[in-house]
């Protein structure tokens, strides 16, 4: 079972005593205020960092891995090839989360204990049982409830330093959205495509030319039974049913195509046709394909209105890197982080 601590900022996750233990975080550095008691270090762990005096351990690690790669655990780990990457990003991730402590504290932020309280119930949610509940509470915090406490406390500073210093930064306007579109003009430039079906008949690799004749007589009878049809369903049941290429899997389906992806025959086929129009056999080398005409969508430009709430997305996403960054970089400059 995986659980996670109440935080907006991280994903904190909890993996099983037999993997990895709760992160050690113990801050040593506070004049102002001084830190508060985290749990004891996990049986073994190895120090691979230090930040301001404060060791993060391979199991810290290894959790931030997890929360990278989720689906290390149900695939025996994390692949080989992706763990180099993996690993830089956890660890970059382990750093910039205890710097965001360490500031969060040092600004004497607190938190208030309804909202403590309500975490911890919440979390204790995530357990079936009060037994599975205190297992875990043995496995990974010696069993000591003020160790869970101070965890949850600390998740939650780490939120609410992050909602002041990005959250709330990370707003994008309407006038900001209109802008960056009117900046743009060619990204929002649609040009002219064709959406259709296909039924496509390919004879083997180095066909005879017995092999050839037969792909022939096939494409032939496909084509008296593609003719009839009056609707995308049933061309593309058709075409599932009896079409030699992949996209037999998606009842014949393509994508919006542009002119320049289209090869010639079938371009001048489609300029001739209407939606709902289906070809007469069209061959390119020794393969045949019958195609049905779904959409015609002329050149032009995307609306304002259609793109907004992508934009919107995409902009926000990308002030949140660049406030996260910003903020990571302001955080290094009087650290010390020592690294093997």
């Amino acid at each position: 079972m995986k659980q996670t601590f109440p935080t907006l900022g991280f994903l904190l996750v909890v993996l099983s005593a037999a993997s990895a233990q709760v992160a050690s975080h113990a801050p040593t550095v506070f004049n102002q205020t001084p830190a508060p008691a985290q749990p004891a270090p996990s049986p073994g762990g190895k120090p691979v960092a230090r930040v301001n005096g404060a060791v993060l351990t391979d199991a810290d690690l290894l959790r931030e891995e997890y929360a990278i790669f989720p689906y290390g655990r149900q695939h025996n780990g994390i692949p080989k090839d992706l763990a180099p990457q993996i690993r830089q990003g956890a660890m970059q991730m382990l750093i910039f989360e205890e710097l965001v402590y360490q500031e969060a504290v040092r600004r004497k932020l607190t938190i208030a204990p309804l909202r403590l309280e309500k975490s911890e119930a919440d979390f204790r949610k995530q357990f079936a049982t009060p037994e599975e509940f205190n297992a875990f509470l043995q496995s990974d915090f010696h069993g000591s409830q003020q160790a869970l406490e101070d965890k949850i406390r600390r998740s939650l500073l780490i939120d609410a330093l992050l909602k002041s210093e990005i959250e709330s930064r990370s707003a994008v306007s309407i006038a900001e959205i209109r802008a960056y579109y009117d900046k743009n003009p060619a990204r929002f430039s649609r040009p002219e495509t064709y959406t259709f079906q296909t039924i496509t008949v390919i004879p083997p690799d180095h066909a005879t030319a017995a092999q050839l004749k037969e792909a022939k007589t096939r494409a032939d009878k496909a084509l008296q039974q593609a003719k009839p049809t009056k609707t995308n369903d049933e061309f593309g049941l058709l075409a599932e049913k009896i079409s030699d290429d992949d996209y037999r899997v998606m009842e014949g389906q393509h994508k919006p195509m542009p002119l320049d992806q289209l090869a010639p025959q079938a371009l001048t086929a489609l300029k001739a046709m209407k939606p709902g129009d289906v070809s007469d056999l069209i061959q390119v080398g020794p393969i045949y394909t019958i195609l049905r005409l779904n959409a015609h969508t002329p050149a032009g430009k995307q609306k304002f209105e259609e793109m907004q709430a992508q934009l919107r997305k995409e902009l926000h996403e990308t002030k949140t890197n660049q406030l996260r960054a910003a903020l990571d970089k302001k955080l290094r400059e009087n650290a010390k982080v020592e690294e093997p």
